[in-house]
């Protein structure tokens, strides 16, 4: 948001095969939860107090409208992404 907010361009790098042309929108992708720890301790050391809740997810979804374009193995691919997508990604 802050990307566009001040005319930065923003991309996303990635490989085609991460992603889901069958996927129907970024709210339908499940988003893995690590380990706590990886937030409340260091060295094995707890840092946060103990029961806190703690939320890690593994990534984030950024809205297409934010992104200027993805860049893959097979090229860039520029908005508008539901019809050029599948020009890059064979599944």
């Amino acid at each position: 948001m802050l990307a566009k907010r001040h005319g930065i361009p923003f991309y996303v790098a990635g490989p085609t095969t991460s992603i889901d042309t069958a996927c129907p929108s970024g709210k339908d992708i499940p988003i893995e939860q690590r380990d706590a720890k990886e937030v409340s301790h260091i060295f094995g050391k707890r840092l946060a107090p103990a029961g806190m809740t703690v939320f890690n997810p593994s990534f984030d979804v950024t809205s297409q409208e934010l992104i200027t374009a993805i860049i893959t193995e097979r090229g860039v691919i520029d908005p508008p992404y539901k019809k050029n997508i599948r020009s890059h990604v064979s599944h």
